[in-house]
């Protein structure tokens, strides 16, 4: 899957480097409300194009899922500051 790579110059290796960085840094990054989206721009930095096959939970469990994951954050990043606006705000 990653044999490109094994063309690449140490030019091209370095170049890629930053943009995966790049990449990972706009996703550790994202706050407020960006934090819960589905990030297919990182998922375009691999050089395969296939559409990601998501599976979306039902509304009840998916809900569930964003109260434990911002529960999480409660815990892990309990000194956040607090992002207090609407979305689209």
């Amino acid at each position: 899957m990653d044999d490109d790579l094994e063309t690449f110059d140490r030019g091209a290796l370095i170049a890629e480097v930053k943009k995966l960085r790049a990449g990972i840094r706009e996703h550790r990054d994202a706050t407020g409300h960006d934090l819960c989206w589905h990030h297919p721009d990182l998922w375009s930095l691999l050089p395969e194009r296939t559409e990601p096959a998501i599976a979306v939970p039902p509304w009840p469990k998916f809900m569930r899922g964003c109260i434990r994951y911002r529960q999480s954050l409660d815990r892990q990043a309990a000194a956040a500051p607090v992002f207090d606006k609407e979305f689209n705000e």
